[in-house]
């Protein structure tokens, strides 16, 4: 996609990989800009420039490597997990998570808040790409980190039971997967805008209930599920941006799946006429 003005990741390269400190020295830090990478990031994945925010954080993690910022190299693994995840990249993903996790070791941050994050991110492509037994002990990892913490948020908590209780849906364990779903529902409530993944979670149960029980024995509780999910959707207090984009367009195909063609039409085009106006 042609962005229309160049950023230097663009035409510059990162420093040069033969320029090391001499033997016995300890390299200073340079840190990367973790905020202004995210943004930038957030700005292409608002435009859907997918080749844009790939080559964004590759020319980012060299600078990282080369500046030996192990904390911003760590973000910028995870923010290359969840892209590679989206973007069906198996190989890419599985070795930023690799990447990753060797980097919690060498930092000391396994009980860590930010351990959790990443064991989360890296289960959750390990779900994506059907390693569900790999992801289930991540995330039982992440839950240890998040709940020994106080200062753990709602928001984060939420993303951990929702997608732990996708694993085990998919390894058939689906009483503690509803157990988890209604712990989501639950910490999302206190989370202003947290209605977006409240309706996810609505859709991962309704997925939940079919593969239980079957479409037809299932087919009231989907129902239902499926406009409690729709409501959020549409009323959500949360602002109309890229990410709101993101979840319409991600949500839609489970309302088409279940025959709910005008409500995944309507989904569809507020996503693209957000889009539009990025």
């Amino acid at each position: 996609m042609d962005k229309g003005y160049l950023t230097p990741e663009d035409y510059a390269e990162p420093r040069c990989l033969l320029c090391d400190e001499p033997y016995g020295v300890t390299p200073e830090v340079k840190a990367v800009p973790q905020q202004r990478i995210i943004e930038k990031m957030n700005d292409y994945m608002s435009r859907r420039d997918y080749a844009g925010a790939e080559r964004h954080l590759k020319y980012w993690l060299e600078e990282a490597r080369l500046g030996n910022d192990k904390g911003g190299e760590l973000m910028i693994r995870n923010e290359l997990v969840g892209h590679f995840r989206k973007t069906g990249n198996r190989e890419g993903a599985f070795e930023s998570a690799d990447e990753a996790l060797r980097l919690i070791g060498e930092l000391d941050f396994e009980n860590t808040v930010s351990a959790g994050t990443t064991y989360i991110n890296i289960a959750t492509a390990y779900n994506a790409f059907d390693e569900d037994e790999k992801a289930l002990v991540l995330f039982e990892k992440a839950m240890t980190a998040y709940e020994a913490n106080d200062n753990t948020s709602p928001e984060l908590l939420g993303g951990l039971y929702n997608n732990m209780a996708l694993t085990l849906v998919s390894l058939g364990k689906y009483d503690e997967a509803f157990a988890l779903y209604d712990k989501a529902l639950a910490v999302m409530e206190k989370v202003d805008g947290g209605e977006l993944e409240q309706a996810i979670t609505y859709l991962n149960m309704a997925d939940a209930y079919e593969a239980q029980l079957g479409s037809e024995n299932a087919e009231s509780k989907i129902s239902e599920l499926l406009d409690k999910a729709y409501d959020l959707l549409i009323n959500t207090t949360a602002p109309h941006n890229g990410y709101y984009a993101f979840v319409c367009e991600k949500c839609a195909p489970s309302f088409s799946y279940y025959g709910y063609f005008m409500a995944a039409g309507e989904l569809n085009r507020l996503a693209e006429e957000i889009y539009e106006r990025n």
